[in-house]
């Protein structure tokens, strides 16, 4: 049987819904959101800095999230990132839309169809 893999393609409309649940559990920096998405996903997707780091982007323009400096002692300064009420609101909202086209996407992907061609 061939191992599971989640395509880019499959999750590149969730990645700010990923960043946006990850925030909600915690203040956190790229590196470490970074390392959640992968043990969220049981090793089966990573994300690349890049694409993290449009999404920091993005989410910080659109007001969802906003940054700020770490006092690191050791070691580099770390921006960490923090959801904003509206970025709650956005979550909650994906979140719902999430359940409903996981529901409409297994009915059409594993329902079966009833033969009534006439």
């Amino acid at each position: 049987m061939a191992e599971a893999h989640i395509s880019n393609d499959m999750i590149r409309g969730y990645t700010s819904t990923i960043v946006l649940n990850i925030l909600a559990q915690g203040d956190s920096y790229g590196y470490q959101i970074s390392k959640d998405v992968t043990a969220l996903s049981d090793g089966t997707y990573t994300i690349n800095e890049a694409t993290l780091y449009t999404v920091f982007r993005r989410l910080v323009k659109n007001g969802s999230i906003t940054g700020y400096w770490g006092d690191e002692t050791q070691g580099s300064r770390r921006k960490y990132y923090s959801i904003t009420p509206q970025g709650k609101e956005e979550l909650t909202a994906a979140q719902e839309n999430w359940a409903t086209a996981k529901h409409v996407m297994d009915d059409l992907i594993l329902g079966k169809v009833a033969i009534n061609h006439e």
